[in-house]
């Protein structure tokens, strides 16, 4: 079979099962099979797969058709142009919690300002190490740190930090929430945690719902458990004036403003669409 047989004949397949994206699944998964990037796909469209290449694809389409994620067949994803290790151990890295980062480096300035020193960072439930990572990259004189409730995930992280050459940039740790901080200080607090209810797991995705970590998707009934938990926690680990900046889900911003009653400068970041997407609270002088 020819390469842009295989390629239409997989889009087909997806269509008819619902895959989302069909056309890019198909050719990210050509692209993993043959190690090639999409310009080898449009430069040769006749090429003979051979045999074992055709099988090869024939068991990944399969895989994706079922509903397993490309990235957790291909094992990679790409974040703030950033190449990450994936697995069913982690939540795939979304390209709206790039806007978590974004919100962090621009506070960062501000907050340099009045606070020129070495700046303290805590990535909680960090997964991939995705947020954690791209702020490394960024913020070269920064400390950062990063910890999950899953040893899987720290393990994936850990990789990730290694291939990108960042394993001495950024501390991990087994934590559930700042627990294992105790007594220490953050200039910043980050997390994209999860954030989908219970009530609502009709409404997820199916490659969500039975493919990624539950522990990285859902957040008791209503969706609100661990911001009910960190929001305190990242008060008390704040230095005076530090930041928390977090994800949300749709359709939160409002329970998560009421849990940061009593914090200042709370503001809202949207995404691409327009969908409340981060918020980042300032502690008080004072009390947070």
């Amino acid at each position: 079979m020819q390469l842009k047989q295989a390629i239409d004949s997989a889009n087909k397949l997806f269509l008819q099962n619902d895959v989302p994206s069909p056309r890019l699944n198909a050719e990210l998964l050509m692209m993993f099979v043959l190690d090639r990037d999409r310009a080898h796909l449009y430069a040769h469209p006749e090429r003979e797969l051979t045999h074992d290449e055709e099988s090869r694809y024939a068991e990944v389409t399969t895989e994706r058709t079922r509903g397993c994620p490309t990235q957790y067949i291909t094992g990679h994803q790409e974040f703030w142009g950033l190449d990450l290790i994936v697995s069913p151990a982690v939540l795939i890295p979304r390209p709206e919690t790039e806007h978590a980062v974004e919100t962090v480096l621009e506070v960062v300035k501000e907050y340099y300002r009045e606070h020129p020193r070495k700046i303290r960072i805590v990535d909680v439930g960090t997964g991939s190490g995705c947020i954690a990572l791209a702020l490394a990259s960024e913020l070269t004189q920064a400390e950062i740190h990063a910890c999950d409730i899953s040893e899987e995930a720290l393990e994936v992280a850990r990789i990730n930090s290694i291939r990108l050459g960042l394993g001495e940039r950024v501390g991990f740790r087994k934590s559930d929430l700042l627990a294992a901080y105790a007594g220490e200080t953050f200039d910043f607090v980050v997390s994209n945690p999860p954030y989908v209810g219970e009530s609502e797991a009709d409404k997820v995705q199916r490659q969500v719902k039975e493919f990624e970590p539950k522990v990285a998707v859902f957040s008791g009934h209503e969706g609100m458990d661990i911001y009910r938990r960190l929001i305190p926690q990242a008060s008390a680990a704040l230095r005076p004036s530090g930041w928390f900046v977090t994800e949300i889900g749709f359709s939160a911003e409002e329970k998560v403003k009421q849990l940061l009653d009593g914090w200042s400068d709370v503001r809202t970041t949207a995404d691409l669409q327009g969908i409340p997407r981060v918020i980042a609270a300032r502690k008080n002088l004072v009390s947070g």
